[in-house]
């Protein structure tokens, strides 16, 4: 497994195992599907409500905690609250500490919510702190207020739905761009693009793996999900190759400047 440096200086593993949509009744199973697959960084949300099953998957596993990367996601309920809600985080998972936590979205409170997290982060209950779905905008004015620099912007990144912008900003103050909905949501033409089909048949690998391929390669931490067991051992089959840089080019031409979501963004 491939890692990324955080921007103070902790490593993550760049693929990882998204629990979005997964009912809290079969998360653990497929955590657990995924842990034997080989995955160890796992990402939650308070959102989701099922970071206790993918806790109760990690402490189950027989494998020392200090093998996994577990990342979960604030409700951006303003300082008070998000101070209670880590504690209740780190509860119902069953955790002493997690490996990052993000502010989930930007709600007006965001600000209130990222001091939480600082102050968590400066205690050692958090080993990184960062943020989700935030532009430029809500970025600058995160790093220009907080002693710590946001770790991670965890946002739609897929080949469809590249902003470059974004991405050049937030390398100027290594904040690692992390990619949910890595093959899209809904109605999803990428998996009949001609250049995707003609990647996959030289490499043997599935469509699904060369988008993933692309942003791993790209630096992107990724976190594909599913409840497929072929799918989960599919979606980490990825270190064996290496497209080219005309390929990864030609990759990056694809982008179409939109969302795949109609709705809520995870």
């Amino acid at each position: 497994m491939e890692t990324v440096q955080f921007n103070n200086g902790i490593t993550a593993p760049i693929l990882g195992f998204g629990t979005y949509r997964i009912s809290p009744r079969v998360t653990a199973k497929y955590v657990t599907e995924a842990i034997r697959a080989g995955y160890r960084l796992f990402d939650t949300a308070q959102y989701y409500q099922n970071e206790a099953q993918v806790g109760e998957a990690i402490n189950n596993s027989g494998i020392p905690r200090d093998q996994f990367f577990l990342t979960t996601k604030a409700r951006t309920g303003g300082y008070a609250a998000t101070k209670r809600s880590i504690e209740e985080s780190l509860r119902v998972a069953h955790q002493d500490y997690f490996d990052l936590m993000l502010v989930h979205f930007p709600m007006p409170d965001y600000m209130g919510t990222y001091q939480a997290l600082e102050e968590a982060y400066q205690e050692g209950k958090l080993r990184a702190i960062g943020v989700s779905n935030f532009d430029n905008r809500d970025m600058k004015r995160v790093i220009d207020h907080f002693a710590v620099l946001p770790a991670v912007n965890q946002i739609e990144t897929n080949v469809y739905t590249q902003d470059k912008p974004l991405t050049q900003f937030m390398k100027q103050y290594g904040i690692i761009q992390e990619a949910y909905a890595p093959l899209g949501e809904g109605p999803n033409p990428m998996f009949a693009d001609p250049v995707l089909i003609q990647l996959a048949q030289k490499y043997q690998k599935s469509v699904a793996q060369i988008m993933l391929k692309f942003l791993v390669q790209s630096g992107f931490m990724t976190i594909p999900g599913s409840t497929n067991p072929r799918h989960i051992r599919e979606n980490i089959d990825l270190f064996d190759f290496a497209l080219t840089p005309a390929e990864m080019e030609e990759l990056r031409g694809l982008d179409r400047g939109t969302s795949s979501w109609l709705g809520y963004q995870g």
